[in-house]
């Protein structure tokens, strides 16, 4: 089990680098900004100038997205042949990541026109959903969040809106977990990693987590589950079963710790998996016998034994290293027994 104090937040995805046209003048912004400090315009917040700006960037793509269904540019005389035709705008306020924004929606007159760049009832901008996926994330509740966004943003969101935009993630998440897998995966690393979850009160618990490599040699998240208490052979199998449950019929090898109970776990899911003791937590396991000033030499020492052509010249740099190391740390004698190297491989997912 590897312990570690970390913040579990869906990463974001990456945009492509939004590049201006050669022919915008770059002083335009510039002028922008000096005009809204000698009108005594923020640049932030309500009323400011990036709300103004966002204001005219979403009522703009709405009038292409309108000319596009029209078939007309506003004004054109195509629009008086008695045929659908522009009927207005309807105002409403959309929270953005710059704060709320008034913004005026065309419509038609036969009410056909589906906007995609702010749709119809939509209060939200998808920016500001991630934004609040990503606080709660960091272990703020709803309450801190609200305050969050009113200080921050001027943008007054109700802990019950709060609330369903995480109630949405965790229906995906929901549907993630049981999605079926692959018939076989040639390779399946697994894992528990220590992480501090609020749940009431902040905690250490495991939370325990499969990747697979496919037949095509891509790796696939099989699943996360977070359990109570230490990392447990038991809880293990409950794992490995809901994975062959979920359509996973035969796995070829298994790599994971020395947890005991975990080979039989393993076995009882898979009788003819093979399972492979991960180098990384052995070597791991080693340096928390010794003195940290000596973990890079013996790490240099360990190398020729895990990477070694044959078992028996592993085994002689093993006579190697005891030589070395032995007579000062006698412990670690015990922990490289020659019996804990017969399924040991290289560690990290390819």
């Amino acid at each position: 089990m590897t312990e570690h104090d970390v913040t579990v937040a869906t990463p974001p995805e990456k945009k492509p680098e939004l590049k201006l046209p050669s022919s915008v003048d770059p002083t335009i912004a510039k002028h922008l900004v000096e005009q809204a400090r000698a009108e005594g315009v923020d640049l932030v917040g309500p009323g400011g100038l990036l709300g103004e700006l966002t204001k005219q960037v979403l009522e703009t793509g709405l009038e292409v997205e309108m000319e596009e269904h029209l078939g007309y540019e506003k004004h054109a005389a195509e629009g008086r042949d008695g045929g659908n035709s522009r009927n207005g705008t309807r105002s409403k306020t959309v929270i953005t990541e710059v704060g709320p924004v008034e913004i005026d929606t065309p419509r038609d007159r036969d009410g056909s026109f589906e906007p995609k760049t702010v749709k119809k009832r939509q209060r939200r901008l998808h920016g500001v959903d991630s934004m609040v996926i990503s606080l709660c994330a960091k272990g703020l509740t709803t309450g801190e969040v609200q305050a969050h966004l009113v200080e921050v943003y001027g943008t007054d969101i109700s802990r019950e809106t709060l609330s369903k935009i995480t109630d949405r993630v965790l229906e995906e998440m929901t549907d993630w977990l049981n999605r079926p897998l692959d018939r076989v995966y040639p390779v399946v690393f697994i894992d528990a990693i220590v992480v501090k979850i609020r749940d009431g009160q902040v905690a250490n618990r495991p939370v325990y987590a499969a990747i697979g490599v496919t037949v095509e040699g891509r790796r696939d998240i099989l699943g996360l589950w977070i359990g109570t208490g230490g990392e447990g052979a038991k809880y293990w199998l409950a794992v490995l079963t809901e994975i062959k449950n979920r359509g996973t019929e035969d796995v070829c090898m298994i790599v994971c710790d020395g947890l005991k109970g975990l080979p039989e776990a393993i076995e009882t899911t898979w009788p003819r998996a093979i399972t492979q003791t991960c180098v990384l937590h052995l070597i791991r396991n080693t340096f928390r016998l010794a003195s940290r000033r000596d973990w890079d030499a013996m790490a240099k020492d360990l190398r020729p034994v895990y990477t070694a052509i044959s078992e028996a010249d592993a085994k002689e740099r093993l006579v190697e290293f005891h030589h070395t190391w032995g007579e000062r740390y006698p412990a670690i004698k015990g922990a490289l027994r020659d019996e804990r190297w017969g399924g040991v491989s290289g560690g990290s997912p390819p």
